[in-house]
């Protein structure tokens, strides 16, 4: 047998295991008080134990260092649920799943984020990455308004383009994380968004009048 693809696969376990321990040390740099603030490439391949070089041939760029780390937030969080929400053969019961899959999200690592998010403002590429994040959630509001103004006649058609963007408010990390505070859960604040979402597009009569949608059991 030839040691070649033996050698193959060692060196993509390796990659593999390089990849899962460059991603932990940036996420873990964010959550050190003050490590934020010296979050490169350099500071997250010394966290990590690997040269430099290593962590721009995993990544390729700041940006895509960060896309790795979200990516790893988005898995731990829960968000590979969000294809449920626009799954929902109701439109309200879309629009709740898809406020309480961002709230659990959100609230997954409520540290790293707000630091990420807080250094969006100081640092171009992190800004970067968090817009088109953000777009892409302002694009999955659109689409959970179209559907109610589909199948509801709320809200009109000429509406549709200020409901999303109070939607993608309602369901922003600073309106969770301001909710919550030190205080409460999670699931208490999902609710009050939820009922928040229904009665400014329109359903004021659906909120509160019927049960939040629990996270189900994985099996």
């Amino acid at each position: 047998m030839s040691p070649r693809p033996y050698r193959a696969e060692q060196r993509r376990a390796g990659a593999g295991s390089n990849r899962e321990r460059i991603v932990a040390a940036g996420r873990e740099l964010l959550a050190v008080p003050g490590g934020f603030g010296g979050f490169s490439m350099e500071a997250v391949a010394r966290r990590a134990d690997v040269s430099r070089l290593t962590v721009y041939y995993q990544f390729g760029s700041k940006v895509g260092l960060l896309e790795a780390i979200f990516n790893d937030l988005a898995a731990r969080g829960g968000m590979d649920r969000l294809a449920s929400a626009f799954a929902q053969p109701n439109g309200l019961d879309a629009l709740r799943e898809f406020v309480a899959v961002f709230g659990r999200f959100w609230n997954s690592d409520r540290l790293v984020i707000r630091r990420v998010r807080a250094l969006a403002a100081l640092d171009a590429e992190f800004d970067e990455a968090i817009v088109a994040r953000d777009t892409r959630r302002l694009e999955g509001a659109s689409v959970i308004v179209r559907r109610l103004s589909a199948e509801r006649g709320r809200p009109p058609e000429t509406a549709i383009e200020e409901a999303a963007g109070i939607l993608y408010t309602l369901t922003s990390f600073a309106t969770f994380d301001s909710l919550a505070g030190q205080e409460r859960s999670i699931e208490d604040v999902i609710p009050l968004v939820q009922n928040a979402a229904l009665a400014v597009l329109g359903f004021a009569e659906e909120a509160g009048s019927r049960p939040t949608m629990r996270r189900s059991p994985r099996s």
